[in-house]
């Protein structure tokens, strides 16, 4: 009797999906033992990394950094398949652009005399939450949010100074109000690096176990797409097969008991096809699981137990857009612009200053001498830029913009300066496609890094060692899955190598 090869279906192409793939089909003599499918409801692989091109310049519409390059295995990829140097010019391709130019609203340009001492606070306080060694701060106790222990660094700071309240001679900013602004500025931009909508949601006391790689942050120069189709470029033709959309995972969570031991697992999908497997390995977003469990779609039969829905409703899932925009010919070299704005509460913001862009932080070209800007948006503010025309979208940073820069010309040179024009915009919209329904996730105040693990644990929980019972008939990856390293592509890399190490180790194919 000829014993059938166990089935693995892993849904998604993205960087967790293929690298489980690539893993498990690339394993010496594993691909005649185990079969392989990859089901994408999509029409590309590459998940949440899709590297465009934007007026002759190669962008990044999702991730864009590699985060620290001791270590990474993103940054050993893109070594061996030549990604970190091209002839065509890409997103941050100097890394850093020269020293920001703040301005406040109204046109007020800040010195470092009053930006750098607020700057250093709010880096210190952000190392401390981090764990970094050698930082001092005051005891954190009873801090619940990373939002309130920072505002509670700022209330120290001024109580450790001279009230200083006079005007400075800025119309309507005294040294408080600016430095408020300055720090909210700071605030806006970690929103982004978290996707945290209001960092009064993200716990503080996880905040130290987020673990960074060591060495510099650089983007590459080919594309971060490059990384995701080097690990599909080993799997077969067919392996792959996009636009199978799921719609519902069948599994059969009795041990053993009155259920199919040969394929335990169907999925079912949108044109009414069903698969069966031995196992499935999910790598959808957060977001995606957050809807499966909280919308009654049923994506799980029968549900999900209570301790695997319950990691999933705690845990944070934000949502950060990128936003570019293609500045008018014909002018100077644009700055790497910061914004102060007014606080929502005062009575002194400009009316004409729309409300979706008083907490985005910067606008920058995408290297030194690109026509091409970019800002970031998260939580609410990222959704109604979703919803926005680009002729809104060009309307709102083109009044405020030269606003800005105009008044702050008019005031420090005495001269004034053409009216700033943009003719074209490109946008994210990574919170309505239904695909992803988020950018990445957080820990939200009220869960920690014991949900992550929650997250990584497959179904059905057994102790039973027996390869004829259907055990790890669904393991779960994906950055969400990752207590370290969450929100990364390198953590949702790292997810990919745990299931599919998960899952060679069950058939005796690794020692581990």
């Amino acid at each position: 009797m000829v014993t059938k090869k166990p089935k693995v279906v892993i849904i998604g192409a993205g960087m967790a999906g293929l690298t489980a793939a690539n893993k498990l089909y690339t394993s010496a003599g594993c691909k005649e033992f185990i079969e392989v499918c990859v089901v994408e409801g999509g029409d590309r692989i590459g998940g949440r990394i899709i590297t465009s091109e934007f007026v002759g310049s190669r962008i990044e519409m999702g991730a864009t950094w590699i985060h620290g390059i001791g270590g990474s295995p993103v940054y050993k990829i893109a070594q061996e398949i030549n990604s970190l140097h091209s002839d065509k010019p890409w997103e941050c391709m100097d890394e850093f652009l020269d020293e920001p130019l703040t301005i406040a609203e109204g046109g007020y340009h800040l010195n470092s005399s009053l930006v750098d001492p607020i700057c250093n606070l709010f880096k210190k306080l952000m190392d401390f939450a981090q764990g970094k060694p050698h930082v001092q701060f005051p005891s954190s106790n009873g801090n619940l949010s990373i939002g309130s222990f920072l505002r509670k660094g700022l209330d120290a700071y001024w109580g450790s100074i001279e009230e200083q309240e006079e005007t400075l001679g800025f119309d309507n900013w005294t040294r408080k109000s600016l430095e408020e602004g300055i720090f909210a500025m700071l605030e806006n931009t970690q929103r982004t690096y978290t996707s945290a909508g209001d960092l009064e949601t993200l716990d503080f006391n996880a905040e130290s176990e987020y673990r960074m790689f060591p060495g510099k942050e650089i983007t590459i120069a080919k594309g971060y797409s490059t990384i995701v189709e080097s690990l599909a470029s080993v799997l077969p033709d067919g392996m792959i097969q996009l636009g199978r959309k799921v719609t519902k995972i069948e599994w059969q969570p009795d041990d053993g008991e009155n259920c199919d031991v040969i394929k335990p697992v169907k999925i079912h999908f949108c044109d009414g096809s069903i698969m069966s497997a031995d196992h499935v390995i999910v790598t959808v977003s957060l977001g995606v699981l957050k809807q499966g469990i909280h919308n009654n779609t049923g994506m799980f039969s029968p549900p999900l137990p209570r301790f695997k829905t319950e990691a999933i409703s705690r845990l944070g899932f934000g949502v950060v857009n990128k936003l570019f925009l293609q500045l008018s010919p014909n002018r100077d070299e644009f700055p790497n612009l910061q914004m102060v704005f007014h606080q929502s509460d005062s009575k002194l913001r400009h009316r004409r200053i729309p409300w979706w862009m008083r907490r985005t932080a910067s606008l920058c070209p995408i290297y030194g001498t690109s026509n091409v800007l970019l800002s970031w948006f998260a939580g609410k503010e990222a959704l109604e830029v979703e919803s926005l025309s680009d002729e809104e979208i060009i309307d709102g940073f083109s009044t405020v913009i030269s606003d800005l820069l105009e008044n702050s010309k008019n005031k420090c040179n005495g001269h004034a300066n053409s009216a700033i024009k943009f003719d074209k915009v490109l946008k994210t919209k990574w919170a309505t496609d239904p695909l992803f329904l988020g950018s990445y996730s957080y820990v939200a105040v009220g869960s920690s890094g014991d949900d992550l693990d929650s997250m990584a644990e497959p179904l059905p929980k057994t102790n039973n060692h027996d390869l004829n019972s259907p055990q790890l008939q669904i393991l779960f990856a994906g950055e969400a899955t990752h207590r370290t390293h969450y929100s990364t592509t390198h953590g949702a890399y790292f997810s990919g190598l745990r299931e599919a190490n998960r899952l060679l180790q069950h058939y005796k194919y690794i020692d581990i």
